[in-house]
């Protein structure tokens, strides 16, 4: 097909009445088909909650001195207490296909709350981003190791554009903001891409029949296994949930049932 047949959706963030909470991911970013007859592959992810942000992996090194004001609650269980990262934006599911794919339209990257939407995302080469600044002040965005990609005002409501240079995996930081963090996965052969919701279900759409490959990536890297899958005309519903990541056995001591907690 040709590019007038792709498009890039970008859901909104839409919060729910009355509650706190959000009630669709904040952008899902998917490569979608306008023909009807495009297949869908349908499936969940498991393990996710043990997914470690490498920004809170360093602020527990003291020579940092991240301090931190959050204090345990023993009332609530040890469970509830790890923080755990918000995969509708945090992890990317990724169709790989067999041949190498064009690159893709431009991609809005929203900027705002102190991260990037999305935090992951997996693109062909060439591909442009486009960052917008949705926050009240600058942000000086660059990519770590990129002369291509300085440090530079973002003002409000500005957009600065940058063209993935390869295949690698490429982290975008903020002089303004030292705990914004974005990964951007250069992948020739992705043809589609998918973010679960909060619950691990997702499904990613094909514009082409033949055999693909599925995998998840956080934080820059692969996560879980690859999973083999033929897309032709017919929906397809995986089987058994994908396996993103294992609980550490160095667990944290936040973790653990304090007395009295009987798991109510």
């Amino acid at each position: 097909m040709g590019d007038s047949a792709k498009t890039f959706r970008v859901l909104p963030w839409t919060p729910a009445a009355g509650r706190g909470l959000w009630a669709v991911p904040l952008a899902v970013l998917v490569l979608a088909s306008t023909d009807a007859s495009a297949a869908r592959v349908k499936g969940s992810v498991t393990g996710f909650q043990f997914l470690v942000n490498p920004v809170w992996e360093e602020s527990k090194d003291p020579d940092r001195h991240s301090f931190s004001f959050r204090e345990p609650v023993p009332t609530v269980r040890g469970e509830f207490r790890r923080l755990f990262p918000h995969i509708p934006k945090e992890l990317c599911i990724a169709a790989l296909g067999a041949a190498a794919q064009p690159a893709q339209k431009p991609i809005l990257i929203r900027i705002g709350g102190g991260r990037t939407t999305p935090v992951t995302i997996v693109v062909t080469p060439g591909t442009q981003l486009q960052f917008q600044n949705t926050d009240p002040f600058p942000h000086r965005l660059y990519a770590v190791g990129i002369p291509t990609f300085n440090a530079g005002d973002t003002v409000k409501g500005g957009v600065r554009s940058w063209s993935v240079p390869g295949p690698g995996s490429f982290e975008i930081r903020d002089e303004a903001a030292p705990s914004l963090r974005m990964f951007v996965v250069g992948e020739p052969n992705v043809a589609s891409i998918s973010y679960p919701s909060m619950k691990g279900e997702f499904a990613v759409n094909f514009e082409a029949p033949g055999d693909h490959r599925l995998q998840a990536f956080f934080a820059g890297k692969k996560v879980g296994p690859e999973v083999p899958v033929k897309v032709d005309a017919k929906d397809v519903d995986l089987k058994a949930p994908i396996k993103v990541g294992e609980e550490s056995k160095d667990k944290d001591k936040s973790d653990k049932p304090d007395k009295g907690d009987k798991g109510n």
